[in-house]
């Protein structure tokens, strides 16, 4: 994953390379909290400078990203990692807090009807996009249906829940195809943020000259290069935005990064785990950001030799997970067999290693299928070099399976068209459990290669999920089962989950350690 497996795209997801190369409620707070929360790293000396204006003072940040947006229409953008960044600019209806949670942003509180198919959501009274137009319920309305309808949208499919929207002031009432109640916490930022509807009547400019009511506005954009941003006065929560400015950039050559955090050219970086020591030793803050992240082997079953379910059951059982954490995330990784980092919520203990690293079981599944040792040969389909592919070559090898690595640079055409036989993946997740398991496993995920396959039972236990109340006692035992029936697919083989690595200066204080986001609510950037 220390190479790009993926380019920069509007996908919802981050490829698993560049999840390695930088890499809900009350009810889970506290697996995910032990689980996922950043150690900050406590680092003697401080080479780095940091553009600041005294102490506690509003400073620069001086930002350099691996995931500089491709797009600045958060429509198009979709929900991957470049939604962090486009959180300078776009708020949302809701956000997640440090526990996973959704809290009040835009919409100061929500409420469902007795059914559970109708949610109406609150808004502060005053807002405004930095255009100056008024954010109100119809701004909700015209988000959601151009989400919904705009031709290159990559969120329509994450809004099916939401048959449609009725503007009542400040009050946007969401009619539901169902009961769904993960809706605010599907709207935890990712989906969702909310372009100003005068600025978004052009979609093209909007890519290019975004304008929200988050808090920061963009002053000057080089596309695919630099942004310059400062803080947005008329942002609902300003008191407790104490940057003025930030310039961010598309990231260097990765090698290049921690010198330049230690120069002061950034304070602030998404960094490669084998960067993490090197950091640390710079004199840098280190901390793993708590994030949802899964790498996965796809497959198709609906190809040979896929389409036999002992041939799938023998690469299952060639997998050896451990190989992977140890030769790519630097010790800053976990095995894992599921889209859900151990110790989430979502994360089913039942499920753990149910195909235990078995090479010899795995040659014996594939004589059963009728298959010699050299008789199988595979294309292994990605956009970049990476190491991921050698280890899955190198594994598959050993129970007589010969893989040919592939780069297509227009990989994701093919992907995303259910086109390939056997390709890999990795998934930033959701802030809704119930969303990161439907673009798994659903008839229409994104990220299932196997489409419209999907595991028996699944669609039931997921409806069950949506209609269970996120405070609901037996909600974690009920999205447990989801899980547990979505790890039937044979579409997916995950195996190790990396958390998100960020460098900074120390002269940045701590940011919140809300999951899978960066929030700078109440982070400041003192001089050296």
């Amino acid at each position: 994953m220390f190479t790009h497996l993926m380019p920069h795209s509007s996908r919802p997801d981050v490829p698993p390379a560049r999840r390695l190369a930088r890499p809900r409620l009350a009810v889970l707070a506290t697996a995910l909290v032990a689980v996922l929360t950043p150690a900050l790293g406590a680092c003697a000396g401080d080479a780095a400078s940091a553009s600041g204006a005294g102490a506690g003072g509003n400073g620069t940040l001086k930002w350099t990203s691996s995931y500089f947006p491709a797009h600045w229409d958060p429509v198009v953008s979709g929900s991957g990692a470049q939604f962090r960044e486009l959180a300078l600019v776009y708020a949302s209806l809701t956000r997640t807090d440090e526990t996973g949670k959704a809290v009040p942003d835009l919409a100061e509180s929500w409420e469902y009807n007795e059914k559970g198919d109708q949610v109406t959501f609150h808004l502060r009274p005053g807002l405004k996009f930095t255009d100056g137009a008024p954010l109100d319920a119809t701004s909700v309305k015209d988000a959601v249906e151009r989400a919904k309808k705009q031709k290159n949208s990559a969120l329509f499919g994450d809004l099916t829940s939401i048959r449609s929207v009725d503007a009542n002031g400040l009050d946007a009432v969401l009619h539901l195809t169902q009961v769904d109640y993960q809706i605010p916490q599907l709207l935890g930022q990712r989906v969702l943020q909310i372009a100003s509807p005068k600025a978004a009547a052009t979609p093209e400019k909007l890519d290019q000259n975004p304008v929200g009511a988050g808090p920061f506005t963009i002053t000057q954009l080089v596309p695919g290069t630099k942004a310059v941003l400062r803080k947005n006065p008329a942002y609902w929560d300003a008191k407790n935005i104490h940057i003025d400015n930030v310039e961010l950039t598309a990231a260097p050559d990765a090698s290049t990064v921690v010198n330049g955090l230690q120069t002061g050219v950034y304070n602030f970086a998404d960094i490669k785990p084998s960067q993490a020591d090197a950091a640390k030793k710079a004199g840098l803050d280190v901390f793993v950001q708590p994030g949802f992240n899964a790498s996965n082997i796809s497959l198709n079953i609906n190809k040979a030799p896929f389409d036999n379910d002992k041939v799938v059951d023998a690469v299952r059982h060639a997998v050896n997970r451990q190989e992977f954490v140890d030769k790519l995330t630097f010790g800053h990784g976990s095995v894992t067999n599921q889209p859900f980092p151990k110790g989430y919520i979502a994360y089913d203990p039942e499920s753990e290693n149910s195909h235990p690293y078995d090479p010899a079981k795995a040659r014996q599944l594939l004589a059963e299928a009728g298959h010699k040792p050299g008789d199988i040969k595979l294309n292994l389909v990605i956009p970049n070099e990476d190491p991921q592919a050698e280890i899955v070559q190198s594994q598959l090898a050993k129970v007589g399976i010969t893989v040919t690595i592939k780069i297509d640079k227009n990989w994701s055409n093919p992907f995303f068209a259910k086109d390939l036989t056997f390709s890999l993946y990795g998934t930033t997740g959701r802030d809704s459990a119930a969303q990161t398991l439907t673009a798994h496993f659903g008839p229409n995920g994104p990220l299932n290669l196997s489409s419209p396959y999907e595991p028996d039972g699944f669609e039931a236990a997921i409806a069950k999920v949506r209609q269970t109340p996120l405070d609901a006692p037996d909600y974690p035992k009920v999205l447990q089962a989801a899980t547990r029936a979505g790890l039937q697919s044979k579409a997916l083989v995950f195996t190790y989950s990396s958390p998100n690595l960020v460098a900074k200066s120390k002269s940045i204080s701590a940011l919140p350690k809300n999951p899978a986001h960066i929030d700078w609510t109440g982070v400041t950037i003192s001089g050296n």
